[in-house]
């Protein structure tokens, strides 16, 4: 298994236990996300921020369908579920194209669809 594809599961595995920090330990200090269609989150800080305020009403739950890596990427296909203050779960499909850099997550290209129905 690529190294790659361990950065991403070691991350993955500490936000889904709630692990904010600990995730963001996998990520580089100038880490770019960019959620196409909606927003780009520049820097450690602007994701944990982020973090904080989808994940206020516990941690995501993960299913990852597909991880695929090829040189410094990392893409993972699947679903993800939040809760929203009101204790709605809404899971979403989404495509996650990770840059690894030096063994951290440096940057995030996200498309992340509602699923309906």
């Amino acid at each position: 298994m690529s190294n790659n594809k361990t950065v991403l599961e070691q991350a993955n595995a500490a936000v889904t236990k709630g692990d904010n920090e600990g995730f963001l330990s996998f990520c580089t200090d100038d880490t770019l996300w960019t959620f196409v269609g909606d927003r780009v989150l520049r820097g450690k800080e602007a994701v944990r921020q982020w973090m904080a305020e989808s994940y206020s009403q516990g941690p995501p739950e993960l299913t990852v369908d597909h991880l695929i890596a090829e040189g410094e990427f990392v893409t993972a296909v699947g679903v993800v579920s939040t809760r929203d203050k009101g204790g709605k779960t809404t899971r979403y499909a989404y495509c996650d194209v990770w840059r690894v850099q030096d063994g951290k997550l440096a940057e995030l290209r996200a498309f992340v669809i509602e699923e309906k129905g």
